[in-house]
């Protein structure tokens, strides 16, 4: 630890907090806790489950929270409710990240460079071109590290004008997700919590679309194994859980908070360890 990071957690205790809508399933609040403690730092990190997002970031600034987290549904509300966004949340037009700096707060996004970290060891993403199904936050941070990384991203959504929006403003090609068959795609990107505990039995794409993508990646990392993951690696396809951009997401929101370095097997371990025993929904 630098002499300035360690005169910053020479204070008080720093309180951290997921705000979003449901958060009980989220296993942030234990994999930061368990960061935290592997370096060293007094810090503590809540969920928060929001129903008035900007009581929440008043609450946020006037309690002194040294930063938080944003997910579903407030990743695009929460913008004009911050004093700065950063250039790339702009773009992504998406924050899942808060930094308070002396009760100014700025805007971030983590979603993105996690995604890509997870997905960049297991495909070339230059040239290749990505199915992406949703049209929020995470659809958006996807999309934008596809491109950024000189791929070709296709946003799906059952709501069509959702998806021209989303495409609109990022650059990017869209089609309603009943046209998923025509896309020339091979690789399939599942942004929505379609699959998610406790609806482990559903998934966002029947199964015989399946077998034309060669790489199929789930963000939802609770169960581990989803019904689309389960059912792509039957059709044949190569899979990703959603832990890994989970724990990558996570770890870039730490780097940010404390300008030190995460243990990211500390991390990794503590998220699966929860999921084998069944912890979080």
């Amino acid at each position: 630890m630098d002499k300035k990071a360690r005169s910053r957690w020479q204070e008080p205790p720093q309180v951290f907090g997921l705000l979003g809508n449901p958060v009980a399933h989220s296993l942030s609040p234990a994999m930061h806790r368990a960061a935290f403690r592997a370096m060293g730092l007094e810090a503590e990190y809540v969920a928060f489950q929001v129903v008035d997002l900007p009581s929440a970031i008043a609450g946020l600034r006037g309690l002194g929270l040294r930063g938080g987290s944003i997910t579903i549904p407030f990743k695009e509300q929460v913008i004009p409710l911050l004093d700065e966004v950063d250039e790339v949340a702009l773009k992504i037009g998406a924050v899942n990240t808060i930094l308070n700096s002396g009760g100014r707060l700025t805007g971030h996004n983590t979603d993105w460079a996690g995604f890509l970290n997870a997905l960049s060891s297991h495909v070339e993403i230059r040239g290749e071109s990505f199915a992406i199904l949703g049209g929020g936050g995470a659809a958006r941070a996807a999309a934008y590290g596809i491109m950024s990384s000189g791929g070709r991203a296709i946003i799906l959504n059952r709501d069509p004008q959702r998806a021209r929006k989303v495409a609109l403003e990022l650059g990017c090609l869209c089609h309603p997700l009943e046209r998923l068959g025509e896309v020339q795609a091979q690789v399939l990107i599942n942004t929505t919590p379609v699959g998610m505990s406790p609806r482990e039995d559903e998934s966002p794409v029947s199964r015989e679309m399946l077998g034309k993508f060669k790489l199929v990646m789930d963000m939802v990392y609770n169960p581990v194994r989803t019904k689309l993951l389960r059912e792509a690696q039957e059709e044949g396809a190569v899979t990703i859980t959603g832990v890994e951009m989970f724990v990558q997401q996570g770890a870039d929101q730490i780097r940010l908070w404390t300008h030190m370095e995460p243990p990211l097997e500390v991390m990794r371990q503590v998220v699966l360890g929860h999921l084998e025993q069944g912890h979080g929904d």
